[in-house]
This record gives C-alpha cells, sequence and structure tokens, in this order.
C-alpha cells in the first residue's frame, strides 16, 4: 500500500520573491520531520476501508447551477510529496481527509459519508428504516449525501435523527433529508443532547458578526484552494456553501446518560456537556461495538478557544470524558467513529487512540497550570514547549485544527483571564496609537520597513510579523509595508502545520494584497433557523447595534406585543444603553408595535419591512410612531467585512 504522504524532498519555503531568505535549511527540514510519528499507511487503510462508491466527480450544485462543493477543486492533494508552501504533516492530514464517498464500517449496519462537508454524516439500519447522525451544514450537502446512501444501499424512510452536539454542521443540513412535517406527522425521535436548542441557535446570536468574519480567516473561505492557498482545516477539507436550517429535538439525552433503544438499536449515552460543545454527548453502539466519540475525540487536537471565537472550554473535563469512555468501552469498542475525519479499527487500536487523546488534553491543561503557577505569564507558558509523547506517538493527536500553543494560552484564559499580570499589559495602547509609537522610536517607517525585512531575511517572521503590524496599523495606506508584512504572514503560514493557523495567516496575507475572496459560506438565513432562534435572544442582539453616540440622550419605552406566538416584550431605552425586557409591557410605553413573530422573522430573512407591513395592516403602531421610527433608525447594520489586520 503506498503511503499518504513522502518526507523525501521537503522544503517549508516562502513562494515569494522573499523565498531564498525563508526557506529552511536542510538541517531545519530534517528536524521537522523527525519530530513526526512514523506512518505505517494504516490511516490510509482506515480512511479507504469500505468505500462503496462517491459522488462523480466530488461536485454537488444545486438545481440552479450553484456550487455547493467541489472536490475537484483540491485535486492539487493528488500529488504525494508535500510542496514547499505546506508542513508535510499537514499535507499528510489534508489527503486523508479529501478521501469522499460512502463507506460501509459495519456490514449491513453502519456506513457513513464522508468528504462533502467538513463533518461526517453517519447511518445506522433500525428496525423500521435509517437512523441518521449529524446530516452535515447544510441542506443541499445533505441531501446529496443521502441520495448517494439510497442508490447504494437502498431507499427506506429515515425512522430517527441525532443531533450529536451543538454546532451548525453536525444538524444544519437536517431539511434536505426530511421535513419538520414529516417528523410531526410520523412522530420521527429527534434525539440531542440536554441544553441543545438553547445552544445550538444562541452561539451566534449575540456574537455572530465578529464570529462570522473571523471564520473566513479561520476557515480559510478567503482563500482559493491551493498549495499556497487553502489546503485543508484539520477536521475536514472545508465547508460547504449551501443553506443551514434547523429542526427542534423532540428527544433529549440527559446528564446521567445511559442506555437508550431507538428504532430497534441500543444506544449507551454518556453525556459531554463542556467540553468541546456546551451541549454534546457521545454513545457506544453495544449490539455493533461501536464507538461514536463524535466531536470530543477526532483526528486531530480540537480547540480549547477557537480561533473565530467561543466560550473557552474545559480541558480538564474533556480529559477527563475521554478517560470515560475509555474505561467503558476501550475494552471492548472494535471500532471507535466520529463526527470528522475517519474511523479507527481494531480494540487495542481504539483503546490506544483514546489513551493518546486524553493525555494530549490533560498536558495542556496541566502544563499550563504548573507553569502559569510557577510564574509564567500567558504568552511565556506555551512558547517553545516540547511536544507532548501524545503528539510524538500519533499523527491524531497533532494540531492540524487546535495546537499546544494556543489550547494552552485558552485554558490561561479560562483561569486567570485576559491579562498576564504584567501592569505594562494591563491597560496597553490601542494598535494604532502603539504603532504610531513604535514608527517614531524607529526612526521613522522607512527605518521600521528596513527593520523588518531585516528580520525576514534572518528567517523570524514573528519578530518581522510584529515590527510590521506596527507599521500597517500607523500606516495603512502604506503599501510598502502591507507587502512586506503579508511576505512574513505567508511565511508564517506555509511553515503551519495547523490547517486553521495556515488559514488564518494566509487569509491575513490576502487582504494585505487586495486578494481576499469574496464571503461564500453556508447560510443561517432559513426561516427554520430564524424562527428557532428565541425572541429574548433577538432583542438582546438587537441591543448591541444601539448607536448611543447619535441617540442624541433619547430616552424612550417601547412595548412590542407578538400574537401568533403570544409573547411580549418591553424595551427601554435610556440614553446610552438598551433593556430589553422579556415577558412584559411597560405601563408608561411611549409606542406599542402589535405585530405577528412570523411577520418579524419575514423582516429578519429580508423578505419584508416595517413600512411594507404598516401599509399592509400586519403592523400596527399605537402612540408616538415617530419615535418608534427614530429608535428603529438608530440600529444600523454590522459591517459583515470589517477590517481585521489593518485599521
Amino acid at each position: 500500500m503506498k503511503r499518504i504522504w513522502k518526507t523525501g524532498v521537503m522544503a517549508l519555503a516562502l513562494a515569494t520573491p522573499m523565498a531564498a531568505q525563508a526557506q529552511l535549511t536542510d538541517a531545519e527540514r530534517a528536524a521537522v520531520l523527525a519530530r513526526l510519528p512514523s506512518d505505517d499507511g494504516s490511516d490510509l487503510a482506515d480512511a479507504t476501508r469500505g468505500k462503496i462508491a462517491e459522488i462523480p466527480g466530488g461536485l454537488i450544485r444545486t438545481s440552479d447551477g450553484k456550487t455547493v462543493w467541489d472536490a475537484g477543486a483540491f485535486d492539487f492533494l493528488n500529488a504525494e510529496t508535500a510542496p514547499s508552501t505546506v508542513h508535510p504533516s499537514l499535507w499528510r492530514q489534508a489527503r486523508l481527509n479529501r478521501i469522499h464517498g460512502l463507506f460501509e464500517i459495519v456490514p449491513g449496519k453502519v456506513w457513513q459519508v464522508r468528504g462533502y462537508d467538513i463533518a461526517v454524516m453517519t447511518i445506522i439500519s433500525g428496525k423500521t428504516g435509517w437512523i441518521v447522525i449529524d446530516p452535515l451544514l447544510t441542506e443541499e450537502a445533505a441531501a446529496a449525501a443521502m441520495q448517494l446512501t439510497e442508490s447504494k444501499i437502498g431507499k427506506r424512510p429515515i425512522s430517527a435523527l441525532l443531533f450529536s452536539h451543538s454546532h451548525a454542521d453536525h444538524f444544519g443540513g437536517v431539511g434536505g433529508i426530511i421535513s419538520a412535517d414529516e417528523v410531526k406527522k410520523r412522530k420521527v425521535p429527534v434525539v440531542a443532547p440536554h441544553g441543545f436548542a438553547e445552544e445550538a441557535v444562541s452561539e451566534n446570536v449575540l456574537a455572530g458578526n465578529a464570529m462570522t468574519r473571523r471564520s473566513s480567516y479561520m476557515f480559510g473561505t478567503a482563500l482559493a484552494p491551493g498549495v499556497e492557498g487553502r489546503v485543508d482545516n484539520g477536521l475536514g477539507t472545508g465547508l460547504s456553501v449551501g443553506t443551514t436550517g434547523y429542526l427542534s429535538p423532540n428527544m433529549l439525552i440527559g446528564p446521567e446518560g445511559g442506555l437508550k433503544t431507538i428504532d430497534g438499536v441500543r444506544f449507551d449515552f454518556l453525556d459531554a456537556a463542556g467540553t468541546e460543545a456546551p451541549a454534546e454527548f457521545l454513545f457506544y453502539l453495544p449490539d455493533f461495538k461501536v464507538l461514536h466519540t463524535t466531536e470530543v475525540s477526532v483526528k486531530t487536537m480540537h480547540n480549547i478557544l477557537t480561533l473565530r471565537g467561543a466560550q473557552v472550554r474545559d480541558a480538564l473535563l474533556w480529559s477527563k470524558i475521554i478517560d470515560k469512555a475509555l474505561v467503558k468501552w476501550g475494552g471492548s469498542a472494535e471500532v471507535q467513529i466520529a463526527s470528522h475525519n475517519w474511523p479507527t479499527w481494531g480494540q487495542a487500536r481504539v483503546a490506544g487512540y483514546l489513551e493518546n487523546q486524553r493525555d494530549a488534553y490533560r498536558f495542556v491543561h496541566d502544563r499550563t497550570l504548573g507553569r502559569a503557577n510557577s510564574g509564567m505569564t500567558l504568552h511565556e507558558l506555551a512558547d517553545g514547549i516540547a511536544e507532548p509523547s501524545a503528539q510524538q506517538q500519533a499523527y491524531a493527536a497533532r494540531g492540524y485544527y487546535g495546537t499546544i500553543n494556543h489550547n494552552m494560552k485558552a485554558t490561561y484564559q479560562r483561569y486567570y483571564g485576559w491579562w498576564d499580570g504584567v501592569p505594562a499589559n494591563f491597560n496597553p495602547l490601542p494598535p494604532v496609537t502603539a504603532g504610531k509609537g513604535y514608527v517614531e522610536l524607529a526612526g521613522g517607517a522607512d527605518a521600521l520597513l528596513a527593520a523588518g525585512r531585516k528580520a525576514q531575511k534572518a528567517g523570524n517572521h514573528r519578530w518581522a510579523a510584529e515590527l510590521l503590524n506596527h507599521l500597517v496599523f500607523a500606516e495603512p495606506a502604506n503599501a510598502a509595508a502591507k507587502a512586506a508584512l503579508a511576505d512574513s504572514y505567508e511565511a508564517l503560514g506555509f511553515a503551519a502545520e495547523s490547517g486553521i493557523w495556515r488559514n488564518y495567516y494566509l487569509a491575513g496575507a490576502a487582504t494585505l494584497r487586495g486578494t481576499e475572496l469574496p464571503r461564500k459560506g453556508a447560510s443561517t438565513q432559513s426561516r427554520s433557523f430564524i424562527s428557532a432562534i428565541p425572541t429574548a435572544e433577538f432583542f438582546d442582539a438587537l441591543a448591541t447595534r444601539f448607536a448611543a453616540e447619535r441617540s442624541g440622550n433619547m430616552r424612550a419605552r417601547i412595548n412590542f406585543i407578538l400574537p401568533d406566538t403570544k409573547e411580549t416584550l418591553g424595551i427601554m431605552v435610556n440614553g446610552d444603553v438598551e433593556i430589553p425586557r422579556y415577558g412584559a409591557t411597560l405601563a408608561d410605553a411611549n409606542a406599542t408595535v402589535t405585530l405577528n413573530r412570523k411577520d418579524f422573522d419575514a423582516i429578519v430573512l429580508g423578505e419584508t419591512d416595517f413600512p411594507k407591513l404598516m401599509q399592509s395592516g400586519a403592523m400596527k403602531i399605537d402612540g408616538d410612531s415617530g419615535l418608534f421610527l427614530r429608535w428603529l433608525m438608530l440600529h444600523p447594520p454590522f459591517d459583515p467585512a470589517f477590517a481585521v489586520v489593518t485599521p
């Protein structure tokens, strides 16, 4: 069997005019390769085992011709040898992740569809139909995955759905394989962990605009696929492009977990809330000896804090949950599957895989606390630390998605907060002010640019990036500064083993060079998703857009009445703050607005607006309508493409 990558010729070089200076020496290249575990071909065997069929060309399009997924865009990964612009370990991971198709896991019982989204969809043969687990991110990708499945193993009704956790790439495609009406009519179980509904629709509501913008950097959607662009995300090749929907669960698995029978198949659940997601479980199928580790344990180290932003996760709890699974099922599970990447076969290999995963997260937690309690600061404790033995022994624990570096910083943040304890860092200058100070200190922009270029020639791109970033923030129109900073970002990206580090660096370079691709990704602007957002969350999010500086010290009291959902909400505007009070009406209201929630959703979806609703009579305003309209105008939309790497 061919190995999935070669180590004979490798240079982590910079494919720019700076290449001659940035290229690593033979000794440095040898050191990179020496750190990697041996490759016995078992991962490639696991990733290809049981393949039945694939979508021709890996191409998924909508009925009107829009591309949802194009595996062909990553044909450059056919080369076994990593190019000079991609870390060899990431190249190996990318080649494994792009293997796509329908795969049989347990003969006649369990299958997976992999490689058509960042996530994996699992299908189990139940007593009366198909039990589907994690129906991908978008409806279009899920529909194509189900069509491939049914074309090869038969058409049966969907008898149950399982959403393993509260991230959209594991439930968003549900509308592509079944409708809410059919679920209700046939009483199809929709199983999810406790807390799912609250977390699934609320995580990105309040902080959604900034998360989405940073996601374009993290997932590389700002980059074209290629050896100098997007290669892989660690968890999978990339995100499908389409519509993300939502379906409310009707069966929740509580903190106690335990054995449940779903359409004749036994599931033994283990609660994993607070690890990779606020609401999550993993489960064992005792009849098939299959352990599904959802996203708690995948073929990479995960994130304690994602680069897009999220709540900081608990590395200690994460390690303990994996250990619970190891103790409970490590001696019996013969196959491990997950919501990303490929399976592991063999009881001893499954147990070894869980041990390495457990140890990696425990290492992050304990070494962070050990170093912090010894006096190391936020950026000191993660810098230059030796790789843990778990990563030295197994590719599956390596940092293709999360990394030891930023996971240790996140764990520090969880315990100690954003500040490292150094007084100078308690209230640092904002980037533009600091940048101007550095320019003056260096003796002018040309001198600072020269210092950055000198650091680049010495191969010190971290220091070069720090110097040049100050110059860019001081002088955002300085084309030479932006080009130089882009050079260092590219050098750092090309050398990154982590797919998301690579993406973020290279997307930053693309922004500086003006080559960033327009935003394209999954859209949550579907009625099923929008209607699932609680009304209280909607108005809390609206309050974050309140332009207090333009309000003229507005004082207002506005009531909202939503007859179709029998909800009420009062908004108090006190000059520079807006306070929504859910479930109440204000006795001293200046205006009372009556409209159905479904019409409010239509406004969010862009299907209508307030003036149209007023003209049609679907919306009524009692009281001071002029005040209401002035209040409304004080909520401008956020810029979805706001500046990240420049002021």
